[in-house]
């Protein structure tokens, strides 16, 4: 086949390059763009077998969605892909105001439509897994059911009440679900597909927990492109591809990935309040990283109240860099910290929403990378937080995105390709509850497989 094997909308930038990564670390040449590409970008990656574009969709409200997918999925159902994706968090992250993903899927079906949509949302090599319908994470502490999960059940925005995510999505669309479970995908997946798409389904959740169940998964998913060529999950949808086009020959198994080599210096900015990225960061300052707060009040305020915090904390990371450090600049550290009580306050007293504060917050933290790198000659970067990245990547002027070295599933660094000053950059975007205490770190040392890293 000479089109994309398999073309993705993603919900977030950092889940976004995660499918990147695992198409381009299995060998099949993979770009993700970040937003609709010219067709002179379009042409520099000509013969790719995966094309993705990222988007910020899991902060828009249904209404935003409608007017946002719509042109992105006419898009990249025009470059006649075997499979059309769309791209969601592998913990579910949505509601039925927000990221809604049962929206997602309706629009997607307007533009490819489909007999029933398959839904894929676990990834065992992510420590995701689902079993009867309901998901499970991996965190630092075990694995969790999502409810439970001590991240998604406390999310500040998408909070997780519900593991089962066919019940989930009946808040998010009326279109009927069935579950394709374990004991289907051990037995007849097909005979169990018939019956529950004859009997109406237009969702179907698949378990996955192991390889096995990921290769049926994947078998399932590739046999039916045909007349189900719209699906949705998370990366466990090229997870469970690959294993199936390795089973049948039609890929053979990679070779390993390496390291992009260690530099002296990165530049980080950071807008999770995950208690992950919390370890993270106390790593980070204890390891040649300087931790720089950034006040996230300022982007409660006027135009020029950021810009002046933007200013403030670009001189502070210059000085850093020129110190021969590593600039950190962060807006939380945890859900806990004074900087997250002090913001939710100016925030109620704002009047705005939080939805546009977050974006601001992400724009400014994406203005200071920008300033930072331009004045210091630093070409290796982290943008920490999935909401944030979408906001903060903007801002360097970067187009496209080609994985280079992996760390963890789902956080590789990255090249990144634009016409502006940071074309060549090495990027790597992270997402707020993902990676090793030592991920900062681990970026400056340049990636690569390390065994004794265990994926968050």
């Amino acid at each position: 086949m000479s089109e994309p094997w398999v073309a993705w909308l993603g919900d977030d930038f950092t889940g976004s390059a995660a499918v990147m990564e695992v198409l381009q670390f299995a060998g099949l040449p993979a770009v993700l763009f970040t937003d609709l590409p010219s067709p002179v970008l379009l042409q520099r990656f000509a013969g790719v077998r995966g094309i993705g574009i990222a988007t910020t969709a899991r902060t828009l409200d249904p209404v935003g969605m409608a007017a946002t997918l719509p042109d992105l999925f006419r898009f990249l159902q025009g470059l006649n892909p075997a499979l059309l994706h769309y791209k969601i968090c592998s913990t579910f992250d949505s509601a039925p105001g927000m990221g809604s993903i049962g929206k997602a899927i309706e629009v997607g079906l307007t533009v490819r439509p489909a007999d029933a949509v398959p839904l894929l949302t676990a990834a065992p090599a992510m420590r995701r897994y689902q079993a009867f319908g309901h998901l499970f994470a991996g965190a630092p502490g075990g694995v969790f059911r999502l409810d439970r999960h001590p991240v998604m059940a406390h999310h500040p925005v998408t909070p997780m009440a519900e593991a089962d995510l066919l019940a989930h999505l009946s808040a998010q669309t009326s279109l009927p679900g069935a579950l394709i479970d374990l004991e289907a995908l051990a037995a007849d997946p097909q005979a169990r597909l018939r019956q529950v798409v004859a009997g109406g389904a237009r969702i179907l959740s698949i378990d996955c927990m192991d390889a096995a169940s990921e290769a049926a998964a994947g078998r399932l998913l590739w046999l039916n492109r045909q007349r189900m060529g719209l699906v949705a999950g998370s990366q466990g949808i090229e997870y469970a591809l690959i294993r199936h086009w390795q089973d049948i020959g039609l890929i053979p198994a990679p070779q390993p990935a390496g390291s992009a080599g260690a530099v002296a210096q990165i530049a980080a900015v950071s807008g999770s309040v995950s208690p992950v990225t919390a370890s993270q960061l106390d790593w980070a300052g204890r390891n040649g990283f300087d931790l720089l707060p950034f006040d996230a009040r300022a982007a409660c305020g006027s135009d020029a109240d950021l810009a002046t915090e933007v200013g403030r904390v670009a001189r502070g990371a210059l000085a850093t860099a020129a110190r021969g450090a590593s600039p950190l600049v962060h807006s939380a550290a945890g859900t806990a910290g004074p900087q997250v009580a002090a913001f939710r306050d100016a925030l109620a007293a704002s009047g705005m929403t939080p939805t546009s504060a977050n974006q601001r917050i992400g724009e400014g933290l994406g203005r200071v990378l920008d300033a930072v790198l331009r004045g210091s000659g630093i070409r290796r970067a982290v943008i920490s937080g999935g909401d944030t990245s979408g906001h903060a990547m903007r801002q360097l002027g970067l187009s496209a995105l080609v994985a280079k070295a992996p760390t963890i599933p789902g956080a590789a660094l990255c090249e990144g390709h634009g016409d502006g000053t940071h074309d060549g950059l090495e990027i790597a975007l992270k997402g707020g509850q993902m990676g090793s205490e030592d991920y900062f770190g681990w970026i400056r040392d340049g990636g690569g497989p390390r065994r004794e890293r265990a994926a968050a």
